[in-house]
């Protein structure tokens, strides 16, 4: 059997099938994209603090190269470029404590900032010579279906699960309606242990949306009241603290497949599968393929799946059909149950107990549903 860090670490030729739209493991090179907007009077202290931060970035594994851009039309618009071998070396920094610290020095200059990735898809040029010689792109273009899926996730205090659970299903929906482009498709927010986990789908403006979502007022009422029970401290009167926590609490989708059959009744569920150090973008690697190669299976139970990984948080949503019973096997995502053994290399210890035994294992990934909402379309 061919090892799992081996089979990890090849690249999952993911773009030549449609059902996947999204994935950062095709081994594309990454173009990020931020958009700065500089307070006026502070692009001196921005440009210091940016010349720190590239000496640090620099020595960043899969970095390549960065660029900063100054507009000639408003001296507050500020461009940053930056080339990555792939998306996984990328979300490993960006989603890491010492991201975290390294900006900190620049949000004090900042007024709004947004942030994109891309795969490179094609180049002209000397850069398509140095594709040619084996810098990679992306071989053809997703086909995806207009939503965006993103997640938060954080932890209460043990003991407060229950009233916490309570609080987080009892409020009500905000307006789905963010702008004429932007709206609200699904909320769907579940909980293992002393874990919350929070799955948006959007269709538009990601951004915009959860802007839309924090000003709403049964949001924020929300947000206060669970706010004595978080692990992590957060206070509302100072927006640093706010950008802080909810930059730690992302919790990005890396993949995503679907079996094209969107008209099937479905029921949600959702997985957490707790890493070993280290060992998350791994997991989640080892959970796409499996999810994509069960995708092929017209008939299969699971319709849709997103994987989603931060550091050593991963979880795994999935639309299984209604009336559908799972195996325990199919229900941690694996395709064959004898690849158990190698699932339970890249769990943390206490999981990794677990070995062998898969009723075991998938009860205990099994995440509780709170609540689950879809905006009228």
């Amino acid at each position: 059997m061919t090892a799992l860090t081996e089979r990890a670490s090849e690249p999952i030729q993911q773009q030549a099938s449609k059902r996947v739209s999204q994935s950062v493991f095709d081994g594309s090179r990454l173009r990020v994209v931020l958009l700065v907007d500089v307070y006026d009077g502070a692009q001196q202290q921005f440009l210091e603090a940016y010349e720190e931060m590239g000496k640090q970035v620099a020595s960043v594994p899969g970095h390549i190269s960065d660029q900063l851009c100054q507009s000639i039309e408003n001296p507050s618009q500020w461009l940053i470029t930056s080339e990555w071998e792939s998306a996984p070396p990328f979300l490993a920094w960006v989603n890491s404590e010492e991201h975290v610290r390294m900006v900190q020095p620049m949000h004090s200059c900042i007024r709004d900032t947004r942030s994109l990735r891309f795969h490179i898809v094609r180049e002209t040029g000397q850069a398509a010579a140095e594709s040619a010689a084996g810098r990679r792109l992306q071989s053809s273009p997703r086909i995806g279906d207009g939503v965006i899926r993103h997640a938060l996730t954080f932890t209460v205090k043990p003991g407060s699960e229950r009233k916490v659970a309570e609080i987080l299903a009892g409020y009500a929906s905000p307006e789905a309606r963010v702008d004429d482009t932007t709206r609200l498709c699904r909320t769907s927010l579940f909980m293992h242990g002393n874990r919350v986990v929070r799955a948006i789908e959007v269709r538009g403006d990601l951004l915009a949306a959860l802007r839309h979502v924090a000003r709403q007022p049964e949001i924020r009422a929300v947000e206060e009241a669970i706010n004595p029970y978080l692990e992590q401290e957060r206070d509302f009167s100072d927006q640093e603290s706010v950008r802080v926590f909810f930059t730690r609490a992302a919790l990005p989708a890396v993949h995503h497949v679907t079996t094209g059959q969107d008209g099937e009744p479905a029921e949600r569920q959702a997985l957490y599968y707790p890493a070993r150090p280290g060992m998350g973008m791994k997991l989640a690697e080892l959970l796409a393929r499996e999810d994509e190669r069960a995708a092929d299976d017209p008939a299969g139970p699971v319709l849709r799946s997103t994987v989603y990984e931060r550091d050593d948080v991963v979880v795994r949503l999935i639309d299984v059909r209604a009336g559908r019973e799972l195996e325990p096997a199919t229900a941690l995502g694996l395709s064959d149950p004898a690849q158990v053994a190698e699932l339970t290399t890249l769990l943390d210890e206490d999981a990794a107990k677990k070995d062998g035994d898969l009723a075991r294992l998938a009860s205990l990934a099994r995440m509780d549903l709170v609540t689950d909402r879809r905006s009228e379309r």
